[in-house]
């Protein structure tokens, strides 16, 4: 007995010790690998004011939609940035690649993101957006100001309800209300069948900008001075017209986004997001890219074979998704 015990402690001990080594090393690796950056990223929170700008907890919802994942486990999740008195496109989008149901066998849900008009409640805005929600229970609204240069703080939004209201969700896609969408081709081509394998994860696909620089240009639309962002490029990204990603990013992006600071490049910031956590935007080609980020014509065919088109007006995309719906039959 004695000499069993004088033989086994050391023989268990030596194994607890491989074992910790290992564990501290396996540790280590995966602290590099997710706060790895360069450039104007850092390991340490970016200053709390800053953060405050973009946290989704500065803001207060006005109107939410808690409850619209509850019991579900949806495959794809539509997220569509949109001002609030847009009601036009927003109806626009219910009744083309929106529909909740244009897909059997497939839980597609919708939601559109808001803020507020001129950075308050307008009485009568925010009466017909009450009345809107009621309605179609697909609105989600925060108290911030709702413009072009809040499009972070509103992207920053989106991943924060998704992360904390919709995470059983397996895909997501940030979609503009100009877009057509085909979502058939989505579904089947680029996410595969929904029951044929478990969900990507750290996925997200898109237009991937590879070679974008900053614009230093005072009078551009996208100008970045340098002492917002000291880079002469960026990281690759997806371009914000639309992208798709695996639901589990919405957390991680949300985490990441405390080590970044603010960009109004919403498309830009996620891009900066992800090279925090190590994760790089895949490419979609085939004969083309399926995220086509500029406008074309329409033609049935052609289309039937993208995922995205962009530019379009309300009563445009009405027309053209009336039309191809003949597509599966003649394409």
């Amino acid at each position: 007995m004695g000499r069993g015990t004088f033989n086994g402690w050391p023989q268990r001990l030596v194994k607890c010790f491989v074992l910790l080594v290992l564990l501290t090393f396996i540790a280590g690796f995966f602290f590099n690998y997710i706060h790895r950056g360069s450039g104007s990223q850092s390991p340490h929170p970016v200053e709390r004011e800053l953060y405050e700008v973009i946290s989704p907890s500065t803001y207060k919802y006005v109107l939410n939609q808690p409850d619209k994942c509850k019991g579900k486990q949806p495959f794809l999740v539509l997220m569509v940035p949109v001002a609030p008195g847009d009601r036009s496109s927003r109806d626009a989008v219910r009744n083309t690649w929106g529909q909740e149901d244009s897909l059997p066998d497939v839980v597609i849900l919708r939601i559109f993101f808001l803020g507020l008009t001129a950075g308050k409640q307008d009485p009568r805005t925010q009466g017909d957006l009450e009345r809107e929600s009621r309605e179609h229970r697909d609105i989600v609204q925060m108290d911030f100001l709702d413009s072009y240069r809040n499009l972070t703080v509103k992207t920053m939004m989106m991943m924060n309800w998704l992360a904390t209201s919709c995470a059983g969700a397996s895909y997501a896609m940030k979609i503009d209300a100009d877009i057509f969408l085909n979502v058939r081709y989505l579904v089947d081509r680029l996410l595969g069948p929904p029951t044929s394998t478990a969900p990507r994860r750290s996925y997200i696909t898109g237009s991937v900008i590879s070679d974008g620089q900053p614009r230093r240009d005072r009078k551009s639309k996208w100008y970045i001075p340098e002492e917002v962002y000291l880079e002469t490029s960026y990281p690759p990204y997806v371009s914000g017209a639309g992208y798709v990603f695996s639901v589990d990013l919405a957390a991680r992006i949300s985490w990441a986004s405390r080590f970044v600071r603010p960009l109004p490049l919403e498309d830009v910031y996620v891009g900066l997001c992800l090279r925090v956590l190590g994760v790089r935007p895949a490419y979609t080609y085939s004969l083309r890219n399926l995220f086509e980020v500029r406008h074309l014509a329409y033609e049935r065919c052609l289309y039937s074979r993208l995922v995205i088109v962009n530019g379009f007006k309300p009563p445009q995309l009405l027309r053209i998704w009336h039309d191809f719906q003949k597509a599966p039959f003649t394409c």
